[in-house]
């Protein structure tokens, strides 16, 4: 799925300029002239970055952002305005907590990298807590096993780094069985239960 930028702006002329602007670019573009109205198209799916200006009527930029950041967290926030101030640069880093503060005009260079460099690193940000709740699943596989059988987790190695396995080879099948049998017992407690369906509820 292509990644989606969302541009909110009152100016419809900035809009239909960042859009033609971007279209090469294999985006997703949506378009927003409010805040409220950016908010409820967030509301109709996942947006990768959103990139908005400060002076709107309704609500400035940097509250707009702030919502999104407490509402959609792993959404990339941009700043792009024509009335940059220092204060103003504070308020958004840490209220709207934003990747970037661009001035307009900005070059379309610079702000095409932004908005790359702002979807890579949201997509880092998934692949991360996508490794991490993987690993907290296999910790909870092995606490189990390690529960029934203590010791069974733990791996001697030599110097060298190999694994060292006492006993005959009868003793290592034995124990690859057992392996095999805790680690069933344990797949079967994690998975969903599943239901038998009679014909009735296969037609």
């Amino acid at each position: 799925m292509s990644p989606r930028v969302l541009f909110v702006d009152d100016d419809s002329h900035v809009l239909q300029g960042l859009r033609r602007a971007l279209r090469r670019e294999g985006y997703e573009i949506l378009c927003a002239a409010s805040a409220i109205e950016a908010l409820g198209l967030l509301r109709g799916g996942p947006v990768d970055v959103v990139v908005s200006d400060q002076q709107m009527p309704g609500m400035p930029g940097v509250e707009f952002l702030a919502k999104v950041r407490e509402i959609y967290p792993e959404t990339e926030r941009i700043i792009l305005t024509g009335n940059a101030t220092v204060d103003l640069a504070v308020r958004a880093i840490n209220e709207g907590a934003v990747s970037r503060f661009i001035t307009k005009p900005c070059r379309l260079e610079e702000l095409t990298a932004t908005i790359r460099q702002a979807i890579e690193r949201r997509r880092l940000v998934l692949e991360t807590k996508r490794l991490v709740a993987i690993v907290a699943e296999q910790t909870e596989i092995l606490e189990t096993l390690e529960a029934e059988s203590p010791g069974i987790t733990r791996v001697e190695r030599d110097a060298e780094g190999r694994v060292v396995i006492d006993g005959e080879a009868g003793d290592l099948q034995q124990l690859l069985r057992e392996v095999g049998e805790q680690i069933e017992r344990a797949e079967r407690r994690l998975s969903p239960p599943v239901t038998a369906m009679g014909p009735r509820d296969q037609a």
